[in-house]
């Protein structure tokens, strides 16, 4: 088995943190940062801004990475390692009225540092890397739905 490469946005504006939930149908409460698989023959932050205008509408600016996250399920052997880019928004405003076209991400919104502590947010130092400055790395963890 290969592992996937991701990208996703570590998007802050007035303060506030923009999350998704990537599970169709409502399956579950975890939430993440935007983003998704990096296609080949595209740059990762070609490919960052495809997945974030894709989940939410937004185009975005992105700038250097901030976090390094790798996850896998051992039952499956599924693998991934994410690279997190700071990023700005350039253009768009979130509505509920968008519509992911793989129809995975369901909802969106911005938190603040305070609501992230009351929400399932995976990977687990997000909080800690949006709000600092600096570059993070979590090793390791287990898929969690």
């Amino acid at each position: 088995m290969t592992i996937r490469l991701a990208t996703r946005a570590v998007i802050l504006h007035d303060n506030r943190l923009l999350l998704v939930n990537a599970f169709p149908g409502h399956q579950s409460d975890l939430w993440c940062a935007p983003g998704g698989g990096a296609e080949v023959g595209a740059s990762l932050p070609d490919n960052l801004k495809r997945e974030v205008f894709e989940e939410t509408g937004l185009r975005i600016r992105v700038g250097p990475p901030c976090l390094v996250n790798e996850f896998h399920q051992p039952e499956t052997g599924f693998h991934q390692v994410e690279v997190f880019f700071r990023c700005t928004i350039t253009d768009g405003t979130l509505s509920d009225d968008w519509q992911d076209p793989e129809a995975v991400v369901n909802r969106r919104r911005f938190v603040t540092e305070e609501e992230i502590t009351g929400l399932r947010v995976k990977p687990d130092s997000l909080a800690h890397v949006a709000w600092a400055r600096g570059m993070g790395y979590d090793p390791l963890e287990v898929l969690v739905r």
